[in-house]
Order: C-alpha cells, then sequence, then structure tokens
C-alpha cells in the first residue's frame, strides 16, 4: 500500500475529527458508510463495500441484535459470568 499523503487533525472532546475536504471529495460521498478498523498501531477508515467486499463479512448492527441479545433469557445466561 502507497502511502499517498499525511493529514494532521484535531480530535474535538466528543472524539469527533473532520475528513479533510480534498480527501472526502476523493474518496467519499455524502452519506456513505464507513468501518473504522483498529489495529494495535493504526486506526483506518473504510468504506463498508470494501470491507465487505475483502473480509467476506456481513455487518450487523447492535440494534438489529438487539432482539436476539436483550432478553431475560440471554441476561439470565450471562449473570455468573
Amino acid at each position: 500500500m502507497t502511502l499517498l499523503d499525511i493529514k494532521s487533525l484535531k480530535i474535538t472532546s466528543k472524539g469527533q475529527i473532520a475528513i479533510p475536504k480534498d480527501l472526502r471529495d476523493e474518496k467519499f460521498k455524502e452519506g456513505d458508510k464507513v468501518a473504522l478498523l483498529a489495529y494495535d498501531d493504526r486506526i483506518e477508515i473504510r468504506p463498508i463495500s470494501y470491507v465487505s467486499e475483502k473480509l467476506g463479512t456481513a455487518f450487523a448492527s447492535e440494534k438489529s441484535l438487539a432482539k436476539d441479545w436483550e432478553s431475560p433469557e440471554e441476561d439470565e445466561v450471562w449473570e455468573d459470568l
């Protein structure tokens, strides 16, 4: 992988960053979904389509899993762990 550019960003008190406009215009468009990949030594922001394609993974949201995971029966199973 070739490094194309280095940008300096500030993290806000809410943990937010802004992707510089030139990179947004080149790599993303408004409404795109992205994945944040956290490694020991770096963080990558990738389009969901790239991650899904490369990893062959289906992404499930917390909301979609909640119906199966947020139940009295599930809570009881995890209670003593």
